[in-house]
């Protein structure tokens, strides 16, 4: 199995650099990977950061949402995070964080959401990572560190049912050490299931002649390349 790579057919343009700007934050990240996300979608929002991107969707021209979210826990319709008194303690996300609802909100049993993930159904999710191989793979469930809790929730299902899969996460880890790795070295969540890897300091297209950057914040190509042991296209 490839990386998938439907949403993504402008890899040969030049690398746009934003040496000047970045690293982006969360929700610069968010909005940078919710302007990406084609209109008409239905879209997962995996638990942790890629919550963020539902508060940065742009509307379609009549107003109603450019993108339909889907959580794994049994809605479809979902909005941004509900603040104040529009908190319904009834109403969460998949990370039991409190959500609003838009019109046409649908519920369903939590069965038949993981159906329409399982089914081929959904057209792109976005997950978190501890790490994404050069030609795909996904970690995200374990660093295989003793005494930590492993937790795939629903993330194998969304790799392989999803029709895109991006990815939302830092670029290096807390000791430095980077994210898009040669091969993972930790236990696999999918196999060549990643289409698009999107960073605080970079966007990776995913494609199966390698790795394409299209964007960068805060550091240039050269320096990625420097900083990376996996050939970068750009």
């Amino acid at each position: 199995m490839t990386a998938r790579s439907s949403a993504s057919t402008a890899s040969s343009a030049a690398v746009t650099e934003h040496a000047d700007r970045g690293p982006l934050s969360t929700d610069e990240l968010a909005a940078v990977i919710g302007r990406d996300i084609p209109p008409g979608s239905y879209v997962n929002l995996g638990i942790g950061q890629p919550t963020k991107i539902a508060d940065h969707l742009p509307a379609s021209e009549d107003g109603l949402p450019g993108v339909i979210l889907h959580t794994e826990n049994g809605m479809l319709g979902m909005g941004p995070a509900a603040h104040g008194d529009d908190i319904d303690p009834d109403l969460t996300n998949a990370g039991k964080v409190p959500v609003t609802e838009l019109p046409g909100a649908a519920y369903f049993h939590h069965a038949d959401a993981f159906a329409m993930m399982r089914g081929g159904h959904l057209d792109v999710c976005v997950l978190g990572a501890f790490q994404v191989a050069a030609n795909g793979d996904l970690a995200n469930w374990s660093t295989g560190k003793p005494g930590a809790i492993p937790a795939v929730g629903g993330a194998m299902d969304l790799a392989i049912g999803a029709k895109d899969v991006y990815v939302m996460m830092t670029l290096f880890a807390k000791d430095g050490s980077p994210k898009i790795v040669p091969s993972c070295t930790y236990p696999l969540t999918g196999v060549g299931c990643v289409s698009r890897a999107y960073t605080d300091h970079a966007t990776f297209d995913i494609q199966p002649d390698g790795v394409h950057v299209l964007e960068t914040w805060g550091i240039t190509l050269a320096e990625l390349r420097e900083r990376l042991s996996v050939d970068l296209i750009g």
